[in-house]
């Protein structure tokens, strides 16, 4: 079931130096949430930028670029409300499918965002991380994020999770070759491989598991995304292209997120009476 909000489609804007309004400077007060009532780790696939731009007349890096914009606001809006972890799925090992043109504009274009960008996200207190494979991964790219990294490593705010060249299966299948590569060398016996072992290999061991994974542009699917982390995540796909998503459209998921009952395979007994 999708989640729908009247959003304006044409407020994102396409120049990434547009005006943003930073944590705390929004045109109303963030939502005020009880205690235990916001998701510690919140994971965005932000999808639609293509198709944002083609209905405009516009090339698909344009959506991209509109992106940008809408996830400088969206971290802001997390900030706002308490969020500690926030996830986003910014390049998939899938996503090499697509052409060479828009591949490479995505490759230059992350380093670009992530030059420009570092200072701002670490006077907000965020620390930018880099989730994902390095072969293939651009060199460009891998510098930029290292180099945001090591900027930001003091920020204790918010940990901004870039999946890049990310996939859940592969992170999953890298995780079984590096156990597997204990096992080999006697300092992991086979029994002892549990789930704490396998989540102990996964790329970021200390990023908690998804309390709630937020899909825009209203498709239906998971995208091979922290399959993992997202055991029991609570699942929300917006009707609403990623360049026209903001803090407004992440507090109402919240609001949501609050009504939904987690249960993590328990039951809670509701017999109705007669």
């Amino acid at each position: 079931m999708t989640h729908a909000r009247p959003t304006p489609m044409d407020r994102a804007p396409t120049d990434p130096s547009a005006p943003l309004l930073g944590p705390g400077q929004w045109h109303r007060s963030a939502p005020d949430f009880g205690r235990g009532e916001i998701p510690d780790h919140v994971a965005l696939i932000m999808d639609g930028n293509g198709r944002w731009a083609n209905g405009r007349g516009l090339a698909r890096t344009e959506g991209h670029r509109a992106g940008e914009y809408a996830l400088m606001d969206t971290i802001a809006g997390a900030i706002d409300v308490g969020v500690r972890y926030l996830s986003v799925y910014t390049f998939s090992t899938e996503n090499w499918k697509r052409s060479p043109a828009e591949v490479s504009f995505i490759m230059n274009y992350a380093s670009d965002v992530l030059a420009r960008r570092t200072d701002q996200l670490a006077e907000w207190g965020v620390h930018v991380r880099w989730s994902g494979r390095r072969p293939r991964l651009w060199k460009s790219v891998i510098n930029a994020l290292e180099k945001a990294d090591r900027a930001t490593s003091h920020c204790s705010t918010l940990d901004l999770v870039m999946c890049v060249n990310y996939g859940g299966r592969a992170e999953l299948v890298d995780a079984a070759r590096s156990i597997a590569g204990e096992v080999a060398s006697g300092r992991l016996s086979p029994r002892g491989v549990t789930e704490k072992t396998l989540a102990r290999h996964l790329y970021l061991p200390d990023v908690p598991n998804v309390d709630l994974m937020i899909r825009t542009s209203g498709e239906l699917r998971i995208s091979n995304y922290l399959l993992w982390q997202m055991a029991y995540a609570e699942m929300m796909f917006v009707d609403t292209p990623w360049p026209a998503f903001d803090r407004e459209e992440l507090w109402g998921c919240l609001e949501e997120f609050t009504g939904r009952e987690r249960r993590f395979g328990g039951a809670v007994e509701r017999a109705s009476r007669a």
